[in-house]
């Protein structure tokens, strides 16, 4: 089957994480990279209860921290990316690669998106989850 045809057909909410794990806006920055590597995720969104108010990154907070860019106490909210890229649950993982490249940096994507429904957090897509889904055609 043509891959573009194969991207079309699957839905992002067939293959998206749906338990996503969050962190909070007034959480230092040192806290936030330990649950990232706690449950092993590549991206926690920032929420103030089921509000989206941003994203922070492994790569970004790990590079920040080696190389102390922080002052002890640095909150989430200080460091964290405000333009989320976001995707709703109905669409197609062709669209959501789409984002993910139109939220990169010239050449490059960006690893995950927010799958987002009516202002509500429904899950996440990440790279990751869409090389699982298409190594098990």
């Amino acid at each position: 089957m043509e891959v573009k045809k194969v991207l079309e057909k699957l839905i992002v909410k067939e293959i998206m994480t749906k338990n996503v794990i969050t962190v909070n806006p007034d959480e230092e920055v040192v806290f936030a990279f330990e649950k990232l590597m706690k449950y092993k995720v590549s991206a926690l969104p920032v929420v103030d209860g089921e509000k989206l108010l941003g994203i922070v990154t492994a790569s970004d907070l790990g590079h920040n921290l080696i190389l102390d860019n922080y002052t002890l106490g640095t909150t989430v909210e200080k460091v964290m990316v405000t333009d989320v890229a976001c995707v709703k649950p109905e669409e197609t993982l062709s669209h959501a690669i789409d984002e993910m490249y139109e939220h990169g940096s010239e050449d490059g994507i960006i690893n995950q998106l927010i799958v987002l429904e009516d202002g509500k957090i429904m899950g996440i897509i990440t790279d990751g989850d869409i090389i699982k889904a298409l190594k098990s055609l």
